[in-house]
């Protein structure tokens, strides 16, 4: 019998901004006993749950683990733990689950990825983001956004300025989004509005414009993660067929190559080689788009361009839902929202909702086998995985 894991039952809530009095715990709240449903599973069936939050100074409220069962009391006699890293919060949690359900210590694993962003001032937010760089080097830059800007330069400098990529990714993930019911802005902007500052789309930072940078949301996201021999009873499962992290220098200015992104290589390539599979293979991909620069080199470090050439991907459609490969369908970070916890857990919801024909207006008419990207700072905390239809 396969030893792979295998995602049976989801949740996720709209992503945007909610009621001040809705906080992390009511977020979590709404998606971990609906995830567990819909797995078609009972509450006692959890043997351990995976929680995770950013926060970061967003809430005076840690100890998430424990809100857990808090916002939904007959989950609190579950054993529960806390994961953070940085924007790939929601897939450290989910990857700590994968290895509970794999190693044996376990047969059923809640996962729960929440953020309340909105709560606090936009001072707040900035400096709580600007904890995912190196502040040593790298807090100088103002915010995270400046530290994208930044590179965007470097790319700039070496290849050309890629303003007509940028805002080429800015308007498909933004098209796409109009049909995700979850989407925090569903709103086809073109690509015209992505292209020039204007009042409605000032300049961000250095080179990118507001269109370039993910938004600030709250949100969550929950999955249930089994073993095997739970997901042969289940109504429908996805098994994840292949998965990988790799970590790469924190300090930018340290690395060989700031725009090289050679964790986030590392990663897709280990977690393609597990899954035994390659690009052709992939039906789809939902990658970390928190800027588009992000998206933009992401192409060339999973090999769909070579570095340098990330333009021509667009420029051949490649990346749209009806070319070869379609990348962020859901409308990415960038239309969807970013609330930091739930970001890798409703990427895997996504990508398990095109395998399994649930995904409604989003749905591609082919999808058998998704990649999922997620990275936390600057492609220091880089997760992969491959999920296939089972």
């Amino acid at each position: 019998m396969s030893t792979d894991p295998f995602l049976i039952g989801w949740a996720h809530t709209a992503f945007g901004k909610t009621a001040p009095e809705v906080g992390v715990e009511e977020l979590m709240a709404e998606v971990s006993t609906a995830a567990i449903a819909d797995a078609g599973l009972a509450v006692a069936d959890v043997d351990a749950a995976f929680v995770g939050v950013f926060n970061s100074g967003f809430s005076r409220q840690s100890f998430e683990a424990a809100l857990l069962g808090a916002g939904r009391p007959e989950l609190a006699g579950i054993p529960a733990s806390r994961h953070e890293n940085a924007c790939a919060t929601g897939s450290a949690a989910l990857h700590a689950a994968m290895d509970h359900v794999q190693s044996g210590r376990g047969r059923v694993a809640l996962v729960v990825g929440a953020e309340k962003m909105t709560g606090v001032g936009n001072d707040v937010v900035n400096d709580a983001l600007l904890g995912a760089s190196y502040r040593r080097t790298e807090a100088g830059a103002g915010s995270f956004a400046a530290l994208f800007g930044q590179l965007a330069d470097v790319y700039a400098d070496r290849y050309g300025d890629p303003r007509q990529a940028l805002s080429l990714i800015a308007a498909k993930n933004h098209r796409n989004g109009v049909a995700n019911p979850w989407a925090q802005l569903r709103r086809d902007l073109g690509v015209e509005f992505c292209s020039a500052p204007s009042d409605k789309n000032p300049v961000t930072a250095g080179r990118l414009l507001r269109t370039d940078c993910s938004l600030v949301s709250d949100g969550a996201a929950a999955l249930v993660v089994t073993s095997a021999d739970v997901a042969s009873g289940a109504g429908r499962r996805v098994r994840v067929a292949g998965r990988a992290q790799a970590n790469d220098v924190f300090a930018i200015a340290n690395r060989a190559d700031p725009i090289a992104f050679d964790g986030a290589r590392r990663a897709f390539a280990a977690a393609l080689a597990e899954a035994g599979t390659d690009l052709a293979g992939l039906s789809l991909i939902e990658t970390h788009d928190c800027f588009t620069l992000a998206e933009l080199i992401q192409y060339e470090a999973f090999g769909l361009a070579e570095p340098g050439k990330g333009a021509t991907v667009l420029a051949e459609g490649t990346t749209q839902p009806d070319g070869r490969l379609p990348v962020n369908v859901s409308g990415g970070l960038k239309a969807k929202g970013h609330p930091i916890g739930a970001t890798g857990v409703s990427q895997h919801v996504l990508a398990a909702m095109q395998l399994t024909g649930e995904a409604g207006d989003m749905q591609l008419p082919k999808a058998e086998r998704a990649a999922v990207f997620n990275m936390g700072g600057a492609a220091v905390a880089n997760y992969a995985s491959v999920l296939a239809v089972a």
